[in-house]
């Protein structure tokens, strides 16, 4: 997927060496991270089927709405491998510390180990998801925004999140659905449209609040220059 290009559409973002950038790839790489832990849980509620991610989870997308918008697909790129990288960090320690040895007043190491296995085969879901549901949502974020330039913002975020969570719940309930004790395909669709409608219907209801910190990041940023 190549980058879209900005020059000849006259298309504005901000340059990264900002106080803001850091701030905002922490705490989406927090909520990566948070939500996947959470998602080692199966959520039922009635004929409702999720996981503990969707708590948080849907606000990754805001966080990555406003990276695409005020930054461009390039820095969001770069903040999506960063919560990548720990993700995969964060796998990493946690099997380490299954096979350090328990201490003999520890009487959890069967029920951390059962936590931490499925929390990497929801790692390797949410990876994949997540790579592939945030780099479409920036992707499409900024190719909107070629056409509408600073107009119309609201299609742009409902568009991209679209797009990004269709992408994303579908790769991330292929694999994760076993982890969390999905095994019917009744119950796997049902899991997985819900995912979508719901991650899609927050990112709609916070609409307000993404305008209010894209437009606080815009006017604070002096790199950045609007063309109408």
């Amino acid at each position: 997927m190549t980058e879209p290009t900005t020059a000849d559409n006259h298309v504005a973002f901000a340059r990264v060496g900002s106080a803001y950038y850091p701030v905002l790839v922490a705490v989406f790489t927090a909520l990566v991270i948070i939500s996947n832990v959470a998602a080692t849980k199966g959520v039922e509620f009635g004929p409702i089927i999720t996981d503990g991610g969707f708590i948080v989870f849907p606000l990754t997308y805001v966080i990555g709405d406003v990276l695409s918008e005020v930054y461009g697909f390039r820095a969001a790129r770069r903040a999506i491998l960063t919560g990548f990288a720990m993700n995969a960090l964060a796998a990493l320690a946690f099997w380490i510390t299954v096979y350090l040895p328990a201490a003999d007043f520890y009487a959890n190491q069967e029920h951390f180990a059962n936590v931490v296995g499925a929390y990497t085969q929801l790692i390797v879901a949410g990876l994949a998801g997540f790579l592939v549901g945030q780099t479409l949502n920036a992707w499409t974020m900024v190719r909107i925004k070629q056409r509408t330039r600073e107009k119309h913002l609201w299609a742009r975020l409902i568009g991209s999140t679209f797009v990004g969570q269709l992408g994303d719940t579908l790769v991330f309930c292929a694999i994760a659905a076993g982890a969390i004790g999905i095994t019917t395909i009744g119950d796997f669709l049902t899991y997985a449209a819900l995912g979508w409608l719901y991650k899609t219907a927050v990112e709609i209801v916070v609409l307000p609040v993404t305008y209010r910190v894209i437009a606080f990041i815009k006017h604070r940023e002096p790199s950045y220059r609007a063309y109408d």
